[in-house]
């Protein structure tokens, strides 16, 4: 078994957003947050067309999120991922959206604790990477304490050590999505109340961090914290996590040198076969709040579409955010 990464500080898996282009960015403003990819079903990397296992080398530590509750497909995947160099590969038991209750995983999961323990399981037993469980503090009805604490334990018990939990539950009928990330209540003290019952293993807490301060005092009794959509629009954050949360020299760079970093990346991509806007996107948010950041955002968005555009509207959007 590889060894397990440090969870201190991770940029949670987003569909279709953290993808690996997204990830490579994250990569030059920090050298230990946890990167995760997207959530992929299994059903994608057994029977599709495309590569979704691709990743650069450079964004290690990354972990494979993965959709799915077949055992036996679950850890075929998992495998996989071993054998591609990922980090770590975690399950998705978290999200509610109507496509992956059908599918028969995300937070649907969480009724079926014996379900996601056999796959914990299966997947230590053909991967060499720790399995990790990414999951909801509850489903509907089914929100006490002690249902948490099951799925946790026969998790535990099959082999998962590290827990990262959506501090939020989820109703899978009735609320969408987005609506599922802002309307249930946070409960903090439920997430380091499992930390208390449970020394041995390894808690990160996600939902409704806004700052690395918010995430220093989580810290204080967990062990880790995890960001979503607060660090992709402004991801000039993840400058400071080496430095705050590890403890670790501060950032060198200045946003427009790891604007002036991307170049390379972006035309050995294009040259590939990717589109400058797959790329660039991600970039919206590095200036934000700085003067200039308006343009240099309006410049990307009206024509980063553009089939003719490259590295050179980068610049020309760079030549608007003042130094």
């Amino acid at each position: 078994m590889t060894a397990a990464i440090n969870h201190t500080f991770s940029v949670a898996p987003m569909l279709d957003w953290t993808d690996r282009h997204c990830r490579y960015f994250h990569r030059l403003l920090s050298k230990r947050a946890v990167l995760y990819t997207e959530m992929v079903t299994t059903g994608a990397i057994i029977h599709g067309k495309g590569d979704y296992l691709l990743f650069d080398q450079a964004e290690h530590p990354v972990v494979l999120q993965l959709g799915g509750s077949d055992p036996v497909d679950m850890a075929r995947c998992a495998a996989l991922a071993a054998e591609r160099g990922y980090d770590e590969v975690n399950i998705n038991v978290g999200c509610p959206s109507d496509r992956v209750q059908n599918g028969m995983f995300g937070a649907c999961l969480m009724a079926r604790p014996e379900l996601v323990a056999a796959c914990v399981a299966e997947m230590q037993a053909k991967a060499d990477i720790p399995v990790t469980v990414k999951t909801r503090i509850g489903i509907d009805e089914q929100d006490s304490y002690e249902f948490l604490v099951d799925l946790v334990q026969q998790c535990a018990d099959a082999g998962c050590t590290h827990f990262i939990i959506h501090a939020r539950k989820a109703w899978l009928k009735g609320l969408s999505p987005k609506e599922n990330r802002e309307i249930p209540p946070l409960d903090y003290p439920r997430v380091h109340q499992l930390k208390r019952d449970f020394p041995q293993l390894s808690f990160s807490l996600n939902g409704g961090l806004k700052t690395l301060a918010d995430c220093q005092q989580q810290l204080a009794g967990l062990d880790g914290v995890m960001m979503g959509r607060e660090v992709y629009t402004n991801p000039w954050m993840l400058s400071q996590v080496d430095e705050l949360l590890y403890g670790e020299d501060a950032f060198a760079f200045t946003p427009y040198e790891v604007v002036e970093q991307m170049i390379p990346y972006i035309e050995l991509q294009m040259q590939q076969g990717a589109r400058f806007w797959q790329i660039a996107r991600h970039m919206l948010g590095l200036f934000q709040g700085v003067p200039g950041a308006r343009q240099w955002r309006r410049t990307l968005s009206e024509k980063g579409h553009l089939a003719t555009s490259g590295p050179d509207l980068l610049l020309a959007a760079l030549a608007h955010v003042r130094r």
